[in-house]
């Protein structure tokens, strides 16, 4: 390892340079200036990356993109704060119209001497526009683990971003406060911190299906799992053989997202695991059960009891994903891999004997699996956990369910029970937001297969403007709206405890009749009174038309 202690921006700079290094980058164009002395002085020391310093901005640009394309591996170009990043702009350009590798890193002030006449500062934050694959600002240095962690893996995104799934140009704006020169100063963190920090790094063409590497690791390791994330894909049947495929191969339990369609799917992945978010809330459980390895696809599960495991833990990770981006919050040692699921189907070893790994997660899975089927089974009040799981056993199949966010998303996570129904679940968790809810399920419903909504009051009260375009709908949509009157997964944060602000401000619950505004839209109305009515009207839909199911919950 080659890092710098003598302080916060020696240290964060190297552990930068150190990622790259691991990564296979082997060349930096170095332009002079001061904000970006920390990170010159970085590539500068590093043995393995050659430093080349070049006067003018605008030739380094395009003189470390002649040695990119020439390589095929990403140089990367540094420079000061100021115009010194715009002089780059002509290289940007060409490096995305012609699909060169680059990785631009523009030294920066620190937030507090922006916009403020500080000297040599221009706004520098999506300086290149549209022309970068990817690009962020990066947070101050700082030597806190958790942050040189996230350090560590956006660099190892950056990286990938550069050369999947189309070469191009990453911009990452790095802010520094002083001092700018390597000047001692004292600092926590020592070298032995750092033992095992980098060991998962490997440059990108070691990270293909067709390499032995992964496989090596994984088919020696019997305490392995498979997270089956957050994912719509095209094709799901596909989908669920692939991940089938590879559990089958490796012997590997696959955890699976309420939102992934592997539940629906079940028969195609015996292994699967539904009810880890119980599961792991038993610490004793939860700790015998500590994997080696983990393989990660699609976006992090909802879950916050799997999340907070995971961040406990130390398994090598791996993440399989198609789109180029990370998928990893946690910033954990994780590496990349960029294959489309259908190419596992191109690997096949012999399948391994069940082992006792396996056997502790599939005993506590079906112990859990029946004690809540049956606490459902026995449950005739109206409660909102009920809902998810009755969808579950009842749709019709194939049936396109489009699931809002806030609490229904982690209805279905924590209740949805496998099946072999083929449902496919459908929601909107790019950013999570619940504006646009009832707008993007008549959109799947429109000229399709009759289609079923699961939305909370407020979801679909922000988005009731909808109900406009309801004449222009072929095709049939069944709104389930759970109205727990206002916002009810506030009840499960913390800020529920403050009931001076609670009720107004983060509940809000809203005094609107449903029945009255579906009238003034001329949509079809029904409360739920009983889960027998509910069921009755679900296990066939209809094929034209809208309708809204109200259940009004007595808790949760």
């Amino acid at each position: 390892m080659n890092l710098d202690f003598r302080n916060v921006n020696t240290l964060w700079s190297s552990v930068l340079v150190e990622t790259l290094a691991g990564l296979g980058i082997t060349t930096a164009v170095v332009s002079p200036g001061s904000r970006s002395g920390p990170l010159t002085v970085a590539f500068a020391q590093h043995p393995d990356i050659e430093a080349i310093p070049i006067l003018d901005e605008r030739s380094a640009a395009f003189f470390g993109l002649g040695r990119a394309k020439k390589t095929g591996i990403p140089t990367v170009l540094v420079c000061t704060s100021g115009t010194a990043g715009a002089n780059f702009y002509p290289a940007v350009i060409e490096a995305r119209e012609s699909g060169v590798p680059l990785l631009v890193l523009t030294a920066d002030r620190p937030p507090e001497l922006r916009h403020c006449h500080s000297g040599q500062t221009i706004d520098q934050q999506k300086l290149y526009g549209n022309y970068p694959t990817w690009q962020a600002e990066l947070a101050l240095p700082s030597q806190d683990m958790e942050q040189l962690c996230y350090l560590r893996q956006t660099m190892v995104q950056a990286v990938a971003r550069s050369r999947y799934p189309t070469p191009g140009v990453v911009h990452l704006n790095v802010p520094f406060r002083d001092p700018l020169a390597p000047t001692p100063q004292p600092l926590q963190r020592q070298l032995s911190d750092f033992e095992g920090f980098f060991s998962h790094l490997v440059p990108p063409e070691a990270t293909t299906v067709e390499q032995v590497l992964p496989w090596e690791h994984w088919l020696h390791c019997n305490r392995g799992i498979i997270i089956a994330g957050v994912d719509q894909p095209l094709d799901p049947e596909t989908y669920a053989r692939a991940i089938g495929h590879l559990s089958n191969m490796l012997g590997w339990v696959v955890l699976a997202e309420g939102l992934s369609p592997i539940r629906n799917y079940a028969h195609l992945v015996p292994k699967l695991i539904s009810t880890y978010e119980f599961i792991l809330q038993d610490s004793e459980i939860a700790h015998d059960l500590i994997p080696e390895i983990v393989i990660q696809i699609g976006a992090f599960p909802t879950s916050k009891t799997l999340r907070n495991w995971l961040s406990e833990i130390s398994p090598q990770y791996w993440v399989i994903e198609q789109r180029g981006e990370n998928f990893d919050p946690l910033h954990r040692k994780a590496i990349p891999l960029h294959f489309t699921l259908s190419e596992l189907f191109e690997v096949n070893f012999p399948w391994p004997a069940r082992s006792s790994y396996q056997q502790q997660w599939l005993s506590p899975q079906q112990q859990t699996r029946d004690k809540i089927d049956q606490q459902f089974t026995n449950t005739t009040e109206l409660i909102e956990s009920k809902i998810a799981w009755i969808l579950s056993e009842t749709l019709p199949e194939n049936t396109p369910l489009f699931i809002a966010n806030s609490l229904p998303v982690r209805d279905v996570e924590w209740f949805w029970q496998p099946n072999q129904r083929q449902i496919e679940p459908l929601f909107n968790r790019g950013a999570n937001g619940i504006d646009g809810t009832l707008s993007t399920a008549l959109g799947i419903a429109h000229q399709g297969q009759s289609a079923v909504c699961l939305t909370g009051d407020l979801a679909l009260l922000h988005d009731s403007n909808g109900f406009l375009v309801s004449k222009q709908v072929r095709g049939h949509l069944t709104i389930i709206v759970i109205n727990n009157q206002g916002g009810g997964i506030f009840n499960f944060l913390p800020i529920s405890e403050f009931a001076e602000v609670f009720e107004d401000y983060f509940k809000t619950p809203q005094p609107i009749d449903f029945c009255s505004l579906c009238a003034s839209y001329g949509i079809a109305y029904h409360q739920i009174q009983n889960w027998e009515e509910f069921t009755s009207l679900l296990t066939s839909l209809p094929q034209q038309g809208i309708r809204v199911l109200e259940i009004v919950t007595n808790g949760y």
